[in-house]
Parts: structure tokens; sequence; C-alpha cells
């Protein structure tokens, strides 16, 4: 995170999300080191949400917004780390991997880098609103704020694909990146022959989910399975040929604990 700080986003006027991003614009307004601004930021955040967080989160939080503010300073006044690309779309795309790589590690491992996630939990426990949707308010106020700070539309425009990136990493290093499907198939036709039938030729196992329709008037059962992604048209295709009317939903497994699904 911190190299993508001061490698990426920070000399390239780009503010990734939460208070990192506004560490990053605060420092173009007061000349300070980035990293002592973030945890000028942090600091009272941290000391407001001790009784709003658990003794370990806290604690975990500490320590890795501590390290995050000694390796920024570290390598952008010590080892003056210069700047990696000069090409705005490259300086954006990988500064935000490299945020969400890290964040999604600190995340993963029961911390939080900043205090907007504290915020959050603030906000949260005096108004009815959900947290993502706070994070994601305070993130809009950064983006907004680096384009009138930074002078630019395009400035805000490229922070906001930056959180994006960073985003999508995160939710990647947290749940993996999963190459199965899950489908569901209903049919007015006996689903225990096409239950063999996908054994036998996909050599894929699920569960047959037994039920009726909203009047309780006609038996309708349901087909759970995991597929591999590049099995899917073959799925389609055993479908489509046992029956033509028959409906297939096919969902992203984002997240997958335990097994016995597959041979």
């Amino acid at each position: 995170m911190a190299l993508a700080m001061t490698g990426f986003l920070a000399p390239n006027e780009i503010a990734t999300g939460g208070t990192a991003g506004l560490a990053i614009i605060l420092h173009y307004v007061f000349h300070l080191p980035t990293g002592v601004l973030m945890a000028l930021i942090n600091i009272p955040l941290l000391i407001l949400g001790l009784r709003y967080l658990g003794r370990t989160f806290a604690y975990r939080s500490i320590v890795c917004i501590a390290a995050t503010v000694t390796f920024i300073d570290l390598l952008d006044s010590v080892i003056q780390v210069p700047r990696l690309s000069d090409d705005l779309l490259l300086a954006t795309l990988y500064g935000g991997v490299l945020a969400g790589l890290g964040l999604g590690l600190i995340f993963s491992g029961g911390g939080s880098a900043g205090g907007g996630t504290i915020l959050a939990k603030i906000i949260v426990s005096k108004v009815d609103l959900k947290a993502s949707t706070v994070i994601l308010i305070l993130d809009g106020i950064v983006v907004c704020s680096a384009g009138i700070v930074f002078g630019s539309v395009e400035s805000a425009l490229w922070s906001l694909i930056s959180i994006y990136t960073a985003t999508k990493l995160i939710d990647m290093v947290l749940t993996g990146r999963q190459t199965e499907k899950i489908v569901h198939i209903s049919s007015l036709l006996n689903l225990e022959e096409l239950s063999k039938n996908i054994t036998d030729s996909l050599g894929v196992r699920g569960t047959i989910i037994r039920g009726t329709d909203l009047n309780f008037s006609e038996r309708k059962d349901i087909i759970f399975i995991l597929v591999d992604k590049n099995r899917v048209n073959a799925l389609k295709s055993l479908v489509q040929i046992y029956d033509p009317n028959a409906r297939m939903i096919v969902m992203e497994a984002t997240e997958m604990m335990g097994g016995g699904q597959r041979k």
C-alpha cells in the first residue's frame, strides 16, 4: 500500500479511497509528508472509535496504520522512490492494484488501514445507514476533494478508477478467484434422469431440492450444482436436449468453503 501511494498515486495527483486518499490530497495543500498526515488523520479517529471496536481489531488497526505511515515516509523521504510511471492510466491501475492488494491482506488479517472504516462504524451506530453506504459517501467526498484541490475533473475521474480497481483487488484477496459457477435448474420433467445425465457426462454432483410453486398446486424440483465455468456451455446443451423448456440460472460463486460437490 505504501508503494502504491509513493510510487504511483501521490506523484501523479491521484487519490485512493479513505484516509489514505485524504492524506495524499492534504500533502499537496500543506506540503507535509504523506505518512505524517495519514497518522494525524487516523490517531483521533482511533481514539474516538475505541469504544466501538473490539480490542483485538483496535490493536491490529494501530499496528497496520503505524506500519503503513512508517513505510510511506521511509519510501518517500529516506529511500526516495522515484515516480514509477508518468502515464496516468498505468499509474492509476497499478496504484489501485497495489493498494487493493495491501488492503486485502490487512482485512484478511482482521485489521484496518485507516479511519474510514472506524468512522463508518461510528456513524452506523448513530444513523440508520449501512457501513458500505457510509464508506461509499466518504470515498465520494475524497474524489470530489481531489478534483477541487488538483484543479481538474480528470484527477477526480482517475481517482475514481483507482478506488474501483482497489475494491476489486480487495474482493479477490478476501474471497479468492473462483472458477466455479452456481447453477440452478428447474423443469417440469423428472429431474432424476437429468441429474444422472449431468453426473455421467460432466462428472458433476449436486443436490435435488424438492419443492412446489407458490400456490402449492404444482410440484417443482430444482437441481443445485457447482460447475467449472468452462463447462457451463456443455451443461446448457445437456439441459436443452433433455427439456427445451427447462429454466437454468447461472450465478457467481464468490466464496466457497468445504467440498463434496464434485468428483
